[in-house]
């Protein structure tokens, strides 16, 4: 079950960040430089008019490799956790604390799996809002930042990746539960088993798209210090810390919510496919979509 689970999160998180890669491309590059383009579709016809339309998927291979491998840590380990835990307190507890279990499970799952995912992060980044090209392939954007960091050259945006990630998986994981299930309880006539696999991946894709607005809200902070992090030279001998707080007090209260508004459209799209994808293929391989609500026990 883990394993399909696992399966599911690569296909989920790979394939729709790939796919949203020109949004990635032009709200990062907002997020250096906010004064680079006039609007998200502004931004779509000037790279693309440089660059044709190729340049619009501008880091789409780290995108792709290291969203994949973020996908099966995600929600292979969600998972996992979240059985984990309720076996651990109990089937009475995990009942009446299932908020807190989908917030423990989904914190526990995507600290690791943002592990896997920081190296690519950091190169797509820099291959994204560098003013030159950073490197003519893959590979050579790997050996080039080896060759000046190390590995701390990798990991050096973990911790505000961590910051971003986290706190947008917890709500991602359990506004989508608590979604789902007001889904069936209040605006729905009937059980979730009453309805098809094809009304229920409907109300996955609706549930998906609404938790996907309030993670890209909570998580927007971090995010744009993600990306000028990766994008500023380290001073010799200035921790990542330093160099987090000084990023900070540069770009100022409005500064760190500088590409909201694609981001958001970008993750509630993102969101919401993740979502759909995920449980089209649990339906695929047998298994129920997610967040099961039991029928309401008769008097």
């Amino acid at each position: 079950y883990f394993y399909t689970c696992a399966a599911g999160g690569i296909l989920a998180c790979g394939l729709t960040h790939y796919l949203m890669t020109p949004v990635d491309l032009v709200k990062c590059r907002m997020q250096v430089n906010k004064s680079l383009y006039n609007g998200v579709f502004d931004g779509f016809k000037r790279i693309a008019s440089a660059e044709g339309v190729r340049g619009l998927y501008l880091g789409g291979a780290p995108t792709l490799l290291g969203y994949s491998l973020q996908g099966m840590g995600k929600y292979g380990f969600y998972e996992y956790f979240k059985s984990l835990y309720g076996g651990f307190v109990g089937e009475e507890a995990a009942a009446k604390y299932k908020t807190m279990l989908y917030l423990s499970a989904s914190a526990s799952a995507e600290f690791i799996a943002d592990v896997m995912l920081c190296p690519m992060e950091a190169l797509k980044i820099k291959m994204q809002t560098s003013t030159t090209p950073f490197a003519t392939s893959f590979l050579g954007g790997i050996r080039k930042i080896n060759a000046a960091e190390g590995l701390n050259g990798f990991y050096k945006g973990l911790t505000p990746l961590w910051l971003r990630q986290i706190p947008y998986t917890m709500v991602k994981f359990a506004t989508f539960e608590k979604t789902v299930e007001a889904i069936y309880k209040h605006v729905l006539s009937k059980p979730k088993d009453q309805y098809t696999k094809t009304q229920q991946l409907g109300v996955t894709f609706a549930a998906g798209y609404f938790a996907g607005i309030f993670c890209a809200i909570v998580s927007h902070p971090a995010d744009t210090l993600v990306s000028k992090l990766n994008n500023v030279a380290k001073a010799e001998g200035e921790s990542t810390g330093a160099i987090a707080i000084r990023i900070l007090k540069d770009l100022g209260f409005s500064g760190v919510w500088a590409g909201l508004t694609p981001r958001i459209f970008m993750i509630g799209t993102l969101t919401a496919l993740q979502w759909f994808i995920y449980d089209s293929f649990k339906v695929q391989t047998g298994l129920p979509t997610t967040g099961a609500v039991a029928a309401p026990k008769k008097e």
